[in-house]
């Protein structure tokens, strides 16, 4: 915490296949909320060459990414970061590595392990999802506060099947055992919970992690070799439940020091 109770907030907000302005706009306002917060924004975990560490100094880090992977000496500084009491809201596409198919091969997209360390500190790494459709998500512990007098609710959004790393603190869950056609892996059968919103602890910090969020604009898979989708998706960004969940988790990060 600095001067006057001021908190440092690093935002890491890019990568591939996602609205990137919509998301970043949009957790910029419940940033924005707090006062006390003061945000830096970059796009990956090279923070832009910035001469300083911002992780160093930082007291809250949000991340909306997508394939993005950090180093090794990045690595080392996001577990550092929490290890030392950081607070990490991560969000949907954050533990996830993919690798296109390559031109003129079947279209299957692979997720490796490129997260080293930063996969256990997450308690996840992202393997594949079905296809977007309408899924119920049920509350896993109705007496903690990020989910407190929320009802189950419906998203059409990507169904998370993850490797996961506990402890983990369950809060939403969804349930699913299928397959998640056009990934390598994925492919399950057997325990078909899917959490929805956890949380973890590393050292004396805390992971937030809400695999929620997915949002497409018309000219975001232009790599894929869609000019224009012809449609924009905000995913669960306009359900009532989820803006009140993100919400309740960036009060968490900002109110609770």
């Amino acid at each position: 915490m600095g001067p006057g109770g001021r908190l440092d907030a690093v935002l890491v907000c890019g990568g591939r296949w996602h609205d990137f302005d919509h998301a970043r706009l949009r957790l910029l306002a419940e940033l924005a909320r707090h006062e006390r917060v003061r945000t830096r924004v970059f796009e990956d975990y090279g923070f832009g060459g910035a001469l300083n560490a911002p992780l160093d100094t930082a007291d809250l880090l949000v991340t909306y990414t997508c394939d993005v992977r950090p180093t090794p000496s990045q690595q080392d500084a996001l577990t550092e970061f929490v290890a030392r009491g950081g607070r990490w809201l991560a969000l949907h596409g954050t533990n996830a590595a993919i690798d296109a198919p390559p031109d003129g091969g079947p279209r299957i997209f692979r997720t490796p392990p490129e997260f080293g360390q930063v996969e256990t500190v997450l308690g996840s790494r992202f393997l594949g999802h079905p296809k977007i459709v309408p899924y119920r998500v049920e509350v896993t512990d109705p007496a903690h506060p990020l989910v407190a007098g929320i009802e189950p609710f419906e998203v059409r959004d990507e169904l998370y099947v993850s490797r996961l790393h506990g402890p983990l603190q369950i809060l939403l869950h969804t349930t699913f055992d299928g397959p998640c056609p056009g990934f390598e892996e994925g492919h399950h059968h057997g325990d078909p919970l899917r959490p929805v919103l956890y949380l973890r602890r590393h050292g004396a910090g805390t992971v937030c992690y809400l695999t929620l969020g997915h949002c497409r604009g018309r000219f975001d898979v232009q790599d894929l070799g869609v000019d224009d989708t012809g449609r924009t998706d905000r995913g669960s960004w306009d359900v009532p439940q989820f803006q009140t969940v993100l919400a309740r988790c960036v009060d968490w990060m900002a109110t609770t020091y």
